[in-house]
């Protein structure tokens, strides 16, 4: 919620804070900022810790830095409360998949994972557009506050009912940054980072695509937004059962592919307002489909550091989404209309995909170079 309200809020803020948009703007930056610094950072520090007492102390930085951004007199303050509300995202997320994974049933992980990621579909579906129109017509500062309650309420229930699983990590930091020595870890960086960053490319400029593209009113758009996120739960339940089924690699590409389609699809059809309800509800369900399998591929490839891996790929998500945003502007700038992103975003996820091909052949190799080496 935190990481996306602030979106439908930036005028609001801006007004408050007598600043412009594009000033505003830079506190969505702040944050995607926070969360690529703070998981590989905050994982380093405290990944020998256990799990619980990691994500109950992550949980305690993200509620009070994200109550402060309620309270900040400025926008110089305003811009460091979310940077620091950021850094916990990235390492909650990645600790929080490896702990549904070792809570799942055997051949149930991926599924268990993406029942954690419903938080964000349905943030989406519900936060998102109540924060907003909280912020819209009283003050964009209690929708801070009610982040912070929620951040109370996940800590306090963190406490009470999570498990105490045991530590993994036992090798320390430098073990696990041996991981960033191997070529399939940057594949699926880039996969993340490029693939991803084609929904963003839609996603950030959905409302002018709305409005001047497809004719809807301004008074439309939180319903639609609504109707995304519905696409959103739908595709990450369907993505768990995916990657369970196949392999989370093979899963990904599959699901990368449908985004180029999608992206290209709503293109030709953005001036028409059915299919562009429909391809709204599409894109938003292959986008949050590919969630667990991602996650779960970096999860498998790092076998010794998962916690540090898995909060990494959250960190790749933040680069998809400032590429996404900021390469999907330049089309807009130069004049080409608001459904000229889909053609970027179109183009990044078909990147993905040849990345994802790229890590399938040096897989493949691997296997056969381990199967050289035993012995007959």
């Amino acid at each position: 919620m935190t990481e996306f309200v602030i979106m439908g809020i930036l005028p609001d803020i801006a007004s408050s804070l007598q600043i412009t948009i594009p000033e505003a703007g830079h506190l969505v930056s702040a944050y995607a900022l926070g969360v690529v610094v703070g998981a590989p950072l905050l994982i380093g520090f405290t990944g020998s810790k256990p799990p619980k007492n990691i994500l109950l102390l992550l949980m305690c930085l993200f509620t009070v830095f994200n109550t402060l951004s309620a309270f900040a007199p400025n926008y110089e303050l305003l811009f460091l409360s979310r940077f620091f509300s950021g850094m916990p995202h990235g390492a909650f997320f990645g600790v929080g998949a490896v702990v549904a994974g070792r809570l799942a049933d055997k051949g149930k992980e991926a599924r268990s994972v993406s029942l954690m990621f419903a938080g964000l579909t349905i943030a989406n579906l519900i936060g998102v557009p109540l924060g907003t129109f909280i912020g819209h017509h009283i003050s964009w500062r209690i929708t801070f506050m009610i982040v912070g309650v929620i951040g109370l309420l996940t800590t306090t229930s963190i406490k009470l009912w999570m498990p105490a699983l045991t530590v993994t990590n036992t090798k320390g930091l430098m073990s696990e940054l041996k991981f960033f020595k191997r070529l399939d870890a940057w594949l699926i960086v880039l996969v993340i980072a490029i693939g991803t960053g084609g929904f963003f490319s839609w996603y950030s400029y959905i409302a002018p695509l709305l409005t001047e593209v497809a004719g809807f009113d301004d008074d439309s758009i939180m319903y639609i937004l609504v109707l995304a996120g519905m696409g959103m739960v739908v595709g990450n339940f369907i993505g768990g059962r995916l990657a369970d089924r196949f392999s989370p690699l093979y899963t990904s590409a599959a699901l990368l592919f449908a985004m180029v389609l999608s992206l290209t699809t709503v293109y030709f059809v953005s001036s028409n307002q059915i299919l562009t309800l429909i391809f709204t509800f599409m894109t938003g369900a292959i986008a949050f489909a590919m969630l667990s399998p991602l996650q779960m591929l970096m999860i498998k490839t790092a076998k010794g550091a998962e916690m540090l891996a898995a909060s990494v790929s959250q960190a790749s998500f933040n680069i998809g989404n400032a590429l996404g945003a900021f390469l999907g502007g330049l089309p807009i700038a130069a004049g080409l209309g608001y459904n000229s992103p889909e053609w970027v975003g179109a183009s990044m996820a078909f990147g993905g995909v040849l990345v994802a091909i790229v890590l399938m052949f040096h897989s493949r190799q691997k296997k056969e170079q381990v199967a050289e080496l035993q012995p007959a």
